[in-house]
């Protein structure tokens, strides 16, 4: 992108949204706002912002509906800023399609860190699309889609079936908090397995990616909600 992008502001509480503007304006952001459910729905659909910022207790509607009705027609990246700071809740937001989930109150840089890797992601989504899209690289670590093989620092990594398809699916949401009853029914497609079960295979693949360095630490845990695939510097 050589245009800085275009930020929808949903938030009907004033102070905070000028917190947010603000905070955006002074790294150089272009902004939209939106103080009910209705407008941030028609601003998507009119101005084709590049990202949401999404407070969930809107005056008319909630914003997870909000969320489900964006994602039957885009990939719009969503990040959601919320007092609501139960589990329950950030799981259902995230399950809905949000990308990211920030409990207020928050600070502005962990705002702008979260919008950053956000952005990362629509950029490798982007180069994606132009380059073979069979190879995922993350630092040192290479994924083979095609021939179904992983590599850490050129040296190919053994994985079971299971964990190659939970690696696979964090890699290909790089960037993105994915629950843990997302990640069961992509991976199994069934009751089969439940969420102990997924922490086991995660941590055999964690042993064998992440080894002892504090280099490769890809995966991140959100606890009581779920994973999330870190992106590292080509370094």
């Amino acid at each position: 992108m050589n245009n800085k992008p275009v930020i929808l502001v949903v938030e009907d509480d004033k102070p905070i949204r000028k917190l947010i503007t603000t905070t955006l304006e002074t790294q150089g952001y272009k902004y939209l706002t939106a103080h009910t459910g209705e407008a941030s729905i028609l601003e998507t659909l009119s101005r084709a912002p590049d990202l949401m910022i999404l407070d969930l207790g809107l005056p008319d509607i909630d914003g997870v509906e909000i969320i489900r009705k964006i994602r039957t027609w885009s990939n719009l990246p969503i990040i959601v800023v919320s007092a609501r700071s139960e589990d329950r809740d950030k799981i259902e937001a995230l399950d809905a399609g949000a990308d990211d989930y920030l409990t207020k109150p928050f600070s502005v840089e962990e705002l702008l860190a979260r919008l950053r890797v956000s952005l990362r992601r629509i950029r490798n989504d982007s180069t994606k699309l132009l380059s073979d899209s069979s190879i995922y690289t993350n630092g040192s670590l290479k994924i083979d889609y095609s021939a179904g093989c992983v590599w850490l620092s050129g040296e190919e990594v053994h994985l079971t079936p299971s964990e190659y398809k939970i690696l696979c699916l964090l890699a290909k949401n790089s960037g993105k908090v994915l629950t843990y009853n997302y990640m069961i029914n992509e991976i199994w497609g069934s009751h089969s397995y439940d969420i102990p079960a997924l922490r086991v295979f995660m941590a055999t693949l964690r042993k064998k990616i992440e080894k002892t360095s504090s280099q490769n630490k890809f995966i991140q845990t959100h606890i009581g909600v779920g994973y999330r695939m870190l992106q590292l510097s080509e370094e």
